[in-house]
Order: structure tokens, then sequence, then C-alpha cells
């Protein structure tokens, strides 16, 4: 059985994966990066090296043979093997260099991260930066990113990481429609119009309270977006729940009431196992907990703390 699988390479079992998980030629070849005739002539000649067929042609898409299933599952356990073999050797860098992807949302990039990645190159420029914005949790374990940043209060338990912050929500308006912010009373509130995240998102607090506590009527916009729902309380569409850390950064936003704990939510430095002794995972994980660490006060929402400006290079702590 071993002579059929010697002009088999991995691009071969990663073909075979991807026709199986898209159940079609056009989208497993967009998934490879090849297009579709390539895809349908390697198959062809893969399923003649071996003597069988791989797939049962439908009308409704492609469908694995048991032959198939058998070829399936094992390039799955090549496809772990050699995402643990990168990880493992990633780990063992001499230095900090290569590339680290990072992924975060894009409130946190824009809001908190990005003076911070600027002083992280010119520290480290041999280190360089693939940043994937997501507010979805990427598979660290088959390295779609090397470290995350995220507002979560359950880390997953497979990574590794430290919790650096918690940060802070409340509820905002603009200032222009609230000269004495602290007067506003429950009946004003009520007669305003609200923004919110949407439903997908409806196990967050903030979101809860909303459903329960506004009229319908009264929620003029959702989206998916942290950093577009802040957009829609400055643009003057309600008001609405959004971190401190976003509001208070914004001179025509005001607070409309104290932050709620409720809402809060710890924000982690996050890494795989295997990753963590590598020097540019480290070297990063390090120094964000130690930038970060500057601005606590910011994003738990203290009043009246602004975010402070960069220290200049000779007043940075060293890292050990």
């Amino acid at each position: 059985m071993a002579e059929p699988f010697k002009n088999l390479g991995w691009d071969d079992f990663r073909l075979i994966k991807a026709v199986a998980d898209a159940r079609g030629l056009p989208a497993a070849a967009a998934a490879i990066g090849v297009n579709h005739s390539t895809v349908f002539r390697r198959l062809k000649q893969i399923e003649e090296s071996l003597g069988s067929a791989l797939f049962e042609r439908h009308r409704t898409g492609y469908a694995l043979t048991p032959a198939g299933e058998e070829m399936v599952a094992l390039a799955n356990r090549l496809d772990e093997e050699i995402t643990a073999a990168a990880r493992k050797l990633a780990g063992r860098e001499p230095a900090p260099s290569g590339e680290l992807r990072v992924t975060t949302p894009d409130s946190l990039l824009i809001h908190l991260l990005m003076p911070m990645l600027a002083t992280f190159r010119e520290r480290y420029p041999e280190v360089r930066l693939d940043i994937v914005l997501s507010n979805q949790a990427l598979n660290l374990s088959k390295r779609d990113a090397d470290v995350a940043v995220r507002a979560t209060d359950h880390p997953p338990e497979n990574l590794v990481g430290r919790r650096v912050a918690r940060i802070a929500w409340a509820l905002y308006g603009r200032a222009q429609d609230f000269p004495a912010p602290g007067e506003v009373t429950k009946d004003q509130l009520d007669a305003r119009n609200w923004v919110s995240l949407g439903d997908t998102l409806g196990a967050l607090k903030a979101v809860k309270f909303v459903q329960e506590n506004v009229a319908p009527e009264r929620v003029a916009y959702k989206i998916n977006s942290v950093l577009g729902l802040a957009e829609a309380v400055e643009a003057g569409l309600g008001i609405g729940h959004i971190p401190c850390l976003i509001g208070d950064s914004r001179p025509s936003l005001v607070r409309l009431a104290p932050p709620d704990d409720d809402y809060a939510a710890d924000l982690w430095l996050l890494t795989h196992p295997d990753l963590r002794h590598s020097p540019r995972v480290r070297a990063f994980l390090d120094f964000l907990a130690v930038e970060i660490a500057r601005h606590r006060r910011f994003i738990e929402g203290e009043a009246g703390h602004q975010r402070e400006a960069p220290l200049p290079e000779a007043g940075r702590e060293t890292m050990t």
C-alpha cells in the first residue's frame, strides 16, 4: 500500500482536504490559492495513482468515498503534526526576529495598541508584524495567529498568557447634546435614541441591558463592531455603552453615568504554550505588558485620567 503514496506530497493532501471541506472544486481552489482546472487535473491524477476514487460526484457537490474518508483522516493527522512541529521550531529561535502574527479587534488596535506597535518595531526592527483584525477568536493552535490581544473574561484553556488590565465600559453621548452630563435623569435617557451592539453579541451584558431596558423603537442603530458603535454615538445616532478608553479619548463625547463593572472585561495577552518561549513572542508579550500597565488607569476608566505619552527610549524599562 506504500507504493501509491510515493508520488503524493503534502500539497496533494491539502488539495484532498480542501475539496472535502468545500464539497466542490471552485471553493477548494480558492481556499488553497490555485485555479479550478489545476484542482480538477491534480485530483484526477491522485485518484489514478491510488487506483481508487476519493469522491463521488453528485449534483449537490463532491461526497467522500470510504477511501476518501481515510485520506482526509490522514490529511488531518499530517496537518496537526506539521502545525505542532512548526510551533515548536518557532519556539527555538535564537533572537527576536521574523514574522509575528497578532490578532486583535479594530477598537483595541486604533485606540490603544497602534503607538505601542510602532515603538515595538523601533526596538525590535527584525520582527515584522502581521496584524489580523478580527472580533472572532482565531485558532492559535493552527498558527492562524501567534499572539492574541483580547477582551474576555474566559480565555481559551488551551492558551497561556497574562491578564494586563480590565476594560471599563460606561454610557456615553455627544457633549453637544448633554451640556450638563452629570445631571442627566433616567427620564431624559429613556427619551433618547440608543445604539447597541448587534444581537449576535447578545451574551454581552451591555447588549442585554439594551434588550431588557430600552424600548425597541428607541434602538435606532445596531452594529457588530465596538469601534463602529463609538462612531455611531459620535455621529449622533444615539447614546450607548462603549469602552471608556474609546469614549474618554474623544472630546466630542461625555459620560452619562459612571463605569459599570458588570460590563467590564479583562484584557488578555495570549499565545500557544509551544510559542511562549519564542524570542519574538516573549519580547512582544513582555513589551506590551509593560506598556499597557502604564495606561492601566486610563483603560480602567478612572475619571480624569488621560492616556500617557510614550516615554523617551532612555527612560523605558529593560525587558528581561
